[in-house]
């Protein structure tokens, strides 16, 4: 249920500020890092600006999008919705400057594959890439080395709520309860396109899963000149809840006010920027960052595969030395304090493994 999921607790925002404040924050580490290295100053203009590294997130987040909407075989929308999801988690807190998007989001893609048991090979997976067979190999390397980072900067919060099942049920229940729609599949269309615009925007950062959907098909509905409102008030009785309903109307009216502002950048000023981004990836700056490449796998540079459970493993063995010297009260706040969330972390890193024989590159 979403209203006891990860997502509503750790990953629905109180508005855009908060989202701004996150991203800015992020760039503001990236760029104390860069300085302290000494190779840059503070103020050098090869480092990204927030807005140049929004910019630069939602040019790759359609690139995303249309990657999967290429992909063969399909892609269910699930797996779609959860990738975007993932892509828009990991650059809230993180840093172009510190590990390019284009792994990011290939990385993204093959995570939602796993977690959403949509089975297909690795082979199949780098296959979609339009590269030769050795750039293939090095994407899956470098894809693999970025999966654990990913699962990690996630916080293991990998499930996913999309609104595309609350939207099949709004749909069954129109369909059931409110014959003054006599075929509500008319609705259909304009809303899948309502949540293909509304995917790109932060919507999925802000809102429920059926307030989009819902949004999805009143907008919808609007379109076709067919007023809902009586299916607010009566079949999803709001009539008497005047304060929700105000509410409600107030969030989707925001919902559609963020697909109206959205623009994506301009083909010229990305290309400026991605040749800012390569700049800065040159420098070599010591990001904090467990991995040896943040670039794309554009680049030549054999990567180093390491051991995905070295973490989980860090944190469990540390404690074993002095384990033993300790009273019962203290193990079992010892065991609490360090096993069971390593126990967790080593149940999802084993879930996701399961499907190893349909991921191991040939």
């Amino acid at each position: 249920m979403f209203h006891s999921s990860t997502q509503r607790r750790h990953w629905t925002f109180r508005g855009e500020e908060e989202l701004a404040r996150r991203r800015a924050e992020g760039n503001r580490r990236a760029r104390a890092r860069a300085a302290a290295s000494g190779k840059v100053p503070q103020g050098d203009p090869v480092l990204l600006e927030p807005h140049e590294e929004l910019a630069l997130c939602k040019y790759y987040e359609k690139r995303l999008l249309d990657f999967c909407a290429a992909f063969k075989p399909a892609m269910p929308r699930s797996v779609v919705g959860t990738a975007c999801m993932y892509f828009k988690r990991f650059y809230l807190n993180n840093s172009v400057m510190e590990y390019h998007p284009r792994i990011i989001m290939l990385t993204c893609a093959f995570l939602a594959c796993k977690v959403d048991e949509f089975n297909v090979s690795s082979a199949q997976f780098v296959g979609n890439l339009r590269e030769s067979p050795l750039g293939q190999e090095k994407a899956l390397e470098q894809i693999l080395e970025y999966e654990l980072l990913l699962i990690q900067q996630l916080n293991f919060h990998l499930i996913i709520h999309n609104p595309y099942r609350p939207f099949e049920g709004f749909l069954i229940d129109i369909k059931t309860r409110y014959p003054v729609l006599e075929n509500p599949e008319v609705l259909r269309k304009t809303a899948d396109d309502f949540l293909n615009r509304v995917a790109l925007t932060d919507a999925y950062l802000l809102f429920t899963p059926s307030q989009i959907a819902l949004t999805a098909i009143l907008s919808s509905g609007s379109r076709a000149g067919i007023n809902m409102e009586s299916y607010l008030s009566e079949s999803l009785m709001l009539k008497e809840n005047r304060s929700t309903l105000s509410t409600l109307l107030d969030d989707m009216k925001c919902m559609k006010n963020l697909i109206k502002k959205y623009e994506l950048p301009r083909p010229e000023e990305v290309a400026a920027l991605k040749q800012k981004l390569e700049k800065c990836h040159s420098l070599d700056l010591p990001f904090n960052t467990s991995l040896k490449k943040r670039k794309g796998y554009e680049d030549d540079e054999y990567v180093t595969k390491k051991c995905k459970m070295d973490e989980v493993s860090k944190s469990i063995v540390k404690i074993f030395p002095v384990f033993f010297t300790l009273n019962a009260k203290t193990k079992v706040t010892q065991l609490v304090r360090y096993i069971y969330p390593s126990v967790i972390k080593f149940y999802l890193l084993l879930r996701l493994n399961l499907f190893q024989p349909f991921f191991q590159f040939k």
